[in-house]
């Protein structure tokens, strides 16, 4: 493929963060290369004809919380590449049974008065993360282990973010306030009752309210396409359709950084690890999977409280207790029948995603790791609930069982979408304990995927840090 000498750096994954990595490599004058197994750079952050003709689903995240929230992103001229962020009226809905529904607006004041008596409560809750936002970034976008910079800021935000999802739901009183909480709570796909299961509740509606839940005209490709156009213009090149199954699969470089998952680690340079950091990828726990379906429908989703239709993301499943207990479920190695739902709705917001009158719908639920069931059935009985004539809507049908999303992106091992479970300890140890964790211990041979910290979500961040290691550990 390449000739001896020609690349610095080697990057296996053209995912976010192994696009990340390439950049800031290329960015210190490095001549890099990332390699990627599918024919289309972008891992998780894809857009595929899934249904029918003229209608784009993102086949992996829809909404971009990180998109103007990360340091990453944020520093970046996409938008000189095409990259046109769409902020719908409302981040984020969550209907509840009887007609009403939980709201987020975009500013923390107004979404505190709508929620009435425990509107106090959800302000000082999320107050500080909304206003320390990019100083708090800089502390919690990386390895737990570090000096902080901001230690006052990290320690506001650290507090209730220790707390389980249900002792901050005790704060609150309505059943809106504790639906809205609960929802984005259980996007750590943890059982409420886990210590530090409020970190990512805590970030996502900070952020929200800081900058956002905006969706990419166009769907997520047009990410992937400006990073791409991006790193070109610094002199990386991205080479798709070449899978690296071996080590001498591999160019020659000084540094070679993997957005892959551990297990693809170990198979490719597993001879070039020690025993004991074989051992810790090995011991590595798992995430709960996701089903997804992506659907094309003749019209809108019929909601039975209009308010949720202008959001592009929602979250389904009733009351807090209703969550609870199925996100308890899936940690139990349990198919619970009614599952928490993650909804994203963007044509409704952006017109290019289907043919004109038509729309596009994304969905999943967390299964049990390992589980084979289809949740299709479940999932749709959950739309239907909060929009009756739902199914009359659909024109055609994707389904994207775990194994299915592991065949469209190998980082998804099982249909883990998290790169791995984030409880505590793995957020701590990610792979493993050290100050340093995408270094491998093999000479120029890191690790920068969401396996490592920050983990999952668009942010970019796991790439960043790793290519700063690099640059610290290798090029001086």
């Amino acid at each position: 493929m390449s000739k001896a000498g020609r690349y610095d750096a080697v990057v296996i994954g053209a995912g976010p963060n192994g696009l990340a990595a390439a950049i800031t490599l290329a960015e210190a004058g490095l001549r890099v290369v990332v390699l990627e197994a599918n024919e289309t750079a972008g891992g998780g952050v894809r857009s595929l004809a899934l249904t029918e003709p003229g209608f784009v689903h993102d086949f992996g995240a829809a909404v971009f919380p990180f998109g103007l929230g990360s340091p990453f992103f944020r520093r970046l001229p996409l938008e000189r590449y095409g990259l046109k962020w769409i902020h719908p009226d409302l981040p984020l809905a969550h209907p509840l049974d009887d007609g009403r529904a939980a709201l987020m607006y975009p500013s923390l004041g107004e979404t505190a008065e709508h929620l009435g008596r425990d509107g106090s409560r959800y302000r000082r809750l999320l107050a500080p993360t909304v206003r320390a936002w990019p100083k708090l970034a800089e502390e919690i976008l990386g390895p737990v282990l570090h000096i902080p910079r901001h230690l006052i800021t990290l320690g506001r935000f650290g507090l209730p973010a220790l707390l389980s999802a249900s002792a901050v739901a005790r704060l609150f009183r309505t059943e809106e306030a504790r639906a809205l909480w609960a929802g984005c709570a259980a996007h750590a796909a943890l059982p409420f009752t886990a210590s530090a299961s409020a970190a990512v509740g805590l970030v996502l509606m900070g952020v929200g309210h800081r900058v956002g839940w905006p969706i990419p005209e166009g769907g997520a490709q047009a990410i992937t396409d400006a990073l791409v156009a991006h790193l070109g213009t610094l002199g990386g090149e991205v080479v798709t359709g070449e899978r690296v199954e071996a080590w001498d699969d591999l160019p020659p470089a000084k540094a070679v950084l993997m957005d892959t998952a551990p297990e693809t680690l170990l198979k490719v340079a597993g001879d070039r690890l020690s025993d004991s950091y074989r051992e810790a990828l090995r011991s590595f726990q798992r995430g709960p999977a996701v089903f997804k379906l992506d659907y094309a429908l003749d019209g809108p989703v019929p909601w039975a409280n209009a308010d949720v239709a202008r959001a592009a993301t929602v979250h389904l499943g009733g009351t807090f207790e209703e969550l609870a207990e199925a996100e308890a479920a899936v940690a139990e190695g349990i198919v619970h029948p009614r599952p928490y739902v993650l909804l994203a709705q963007p044509s409704l917001f952006d017109p290019t995603r289907a043919p004109e009158g038509k729309h596009t719908l994304w969905a999943y639920a967390h299964l049990p790791f390992g589980s084979n069931a289809d949740y299709t059935e479940a999932i749709e009985a959950q739309i239907e609930r909060f929009a009756p004539g739902f199914r009359d809507r659909v024109i055609a049908r994707s389904t994207l069982d775990p194994a299915a999303l592991e065949r469209h992106n190998a980082n998804l091992v099982g249909g883990d979408i998290f790169g791995g479970a984030q409880n505590l300890g793995q957020v701590i140890a990610r792979p493993r304990l050290r100050p340093q964790p995408y270094r491998t211990g093999a000479d120029g041979l890191y690790l920068c995927s969401a396996s490592t910290p920050p983990g999952a979500g668009t942010h970019g961040m796991c790439g960043v840090r790793a290519a700063e290691a690099a640059l610290r550990d290798v090029f001086g």
